[in-house]
């Protein structure tokens, strides 16, 4: 049998799957990556064990699956965590400072306060965030000893240097366009930006199609060198890609420690409303279009709240949330901020309408609605400015398995959401921009056929207007700053 070897390597844990040439998983294995929090705020990972876990999860994958012929390997990635390594020795020289990460916050304000901010989203897409990478390469380099001859890349670039036995220093365009040093309109790495953030761009990695020739691995345990790397891709751009949501306004929601909501665009549309514009991925030369919102705190509030409740797990807590009517208090995750489309560094996670009658059932339920309303603030941002219709609408990652999440979800944005299956969208989408490149799949619309399962969640009528009210509530005060004798 033929496969492509598809990696997602992601913030919690790296995984490999085996993908048929009919499009189906047929092995899986994962690995934890680990992470570590030196600082409050502060957020980020060992390039090296980042690529043992890749290592690790390929070989489950290959023991759990058939005998198979690789016949390349496709990378989907973890976003806007980005590291640096001796381009001579390949040598780590500082870790991977994670998309979560807010260690450059004050940097972000100072490039805001020097007037910075509408040029750079004009360029980039991207608004002056902590999250994305332009300060985090500075911090990066200024922390390298003089003398190294310095290699700066996202997780991709990385993945592609250990891969190829550090012979090509390469990214795509998906992952470029997040790097806040990318021209989006010229498709090419902007000096302008490299002098705004501080950055030599000549550091930087080749920028080239998300389904292209990436090298040759080398040294990979379990597959033979000279097998080639066909695809390389963000992962929520995978995901788009994965569920064939090929047409403008189709979209997707992943779930997972944070939240990415994407649209397809019919060509480029400057962003405002809070949301950015991104390439979703780039085919012959020609890059497509996308709106996304980035939440930075999903999924991982629930466990959180497990454990305050006391209750045994996730399955748990959303079981205690489903006992609860709708319109009780109200509850901002913004333990890191908020980020689209509020973009609020400084907002802080809190309970809001909490009395004497408050239940624990209640107090679950406004953690889980949290999910939904932040989704719904992003659509409705994407609706207003595209001033198109939604299309199809598809949630993939763990929570989006469970239907009564998904179910608020969609009451909320007041659209039917379709509900996949196969949790691996990402690795997939990743697997069928290498079939493209080798031939296994013609063109865009033998993907979208090729066959997926899902279930279809219609809307069920729910009093919006007073949910919207509660949700808007605790926004107004998470965002709310007093002055104290510290900010004078």
């Amino acid at each position: 049998m033929r496969a492509i070897l598809a990696i997602d390597q992601g913030t919690t844990n790296s995984k490999a799957v085996l993908v048929s040439e009919k499009g189906e998983i047929v092995g899986r294995g994962s690995a934890p990556v680990g992470i570590a929090y030196p600082k409050p705020g502060w957020v980020e990972q060992d390039p090296r064990r980042l690529y043992a876990s890749v290592c690790e999860a390929i070989d489950a994958c290959l023991k759990a699956g058939p005998d198979v012929a690789i016949e390349a390997v496709a990378i989907s990635n973890q976003r806007e965590s980005v590291t640096a390594w001796d381009a001579e020795t390949g040598e780590a020289l500082g870790p991977v400072v994670s998309w979560q990460c807010r260690r450059t916050a004050q940097d972000c304000e100072r490039l805001i306060t020097e007037g910075h901010l509408h040029r750079v989203q004009a360029l980039t897409g991207l608004p002056l965030d902590p999250m994305f990478p332009g300060s985090k390469f500075r911090w990066l380099l200024d922390r390298i000893p003089a003398g190294r001859s310095v290699r700066l890349g996202t997780v991709d670039s990385w993945l592609v240097h250990c891969l190829t036995g550090g012979r090509r220093h390469v990214c795509d365009a998906s992952n470029a366009a997040r790097s806040q040093l990318f021209d989006l309109q010229e498709q090419r790495w902007s000096e302008e930006l490299g002098e705004i953030f501080g950055v030599d761009i000549a550091l930087l990695p080749e920028v080239l199609d998300s389904s292209a020739d990436f090298g040759r691995t080398q040294g990979l345990p379990g597959v033979p060198d000279g097998t080639p790397i066909m695809a390389v891709i963000g992962d929520s751009h995978a995901a788009l890609f994965g569920h064939g949501a090929f047409k403008p306004g189709d979209g997707k929601v992943t779930f997972g420690t944070g939240s990415s909501v994407m649209t397809t665009l019919p060509r480029f549309i400057p962003p405002r409303n809070g949301v950015t514009t991104t390439v979703a991925w780039r085919l012959h030369g020609k890059p497509t279009f996308a709106f996304e919102g980035n939440i930075l705190v999903c999924a991982a509030s629930l466990p959180w709240m497990a454990g305050i409740l006391g209750l045994s797990d996730v399955a748990a807590l959303v079981e205690l949330a489903a006992s609860a009517e709708p319109g009780g208090p109200g509850f901002v995750p913004a333990f890191v901020g908020l980020g689209a489309p509020y973009w609020n560094s400084d907002a802080r996670a809190l309970f809001s309408q909490i009395n004497f009658n408050t239940t624990r059932a209640q107090m679950a339920r406004s953690v889980t609605d949290s999910i939904a309303f932040q989704v719904h603030d992003v659509i409705a941002a994407m609706r207003a400015q595209s001033g198109g219709e939604l299309g199809a609408l598809y949630v993939d990652g763990g929570p989006s398995q469970n239907r009564f999440l998904m179910q608020c979800v969609s009451n909320l944005i007041e659209h039917r959401v379709i509900q996949c299956e196969a949790p691996e969208a990402s690795a997939l989408g990743a697997a069928y921009l290498a079939g493209l490149s080798l031939g296994l799949w013609s063109d865009l619309q033998v993907i979208a056929e090729l066959p997926r399962s899902s279930h279809i969640i219609d809307p069920e009528p729910v009093d919006r207007a007073v949910l919207l009210n509660t949700w808007n509530d605790a926004l107004a005060r998470s965002t709310a700053r007093e002055t104290t004798a510290n900010d004078e």
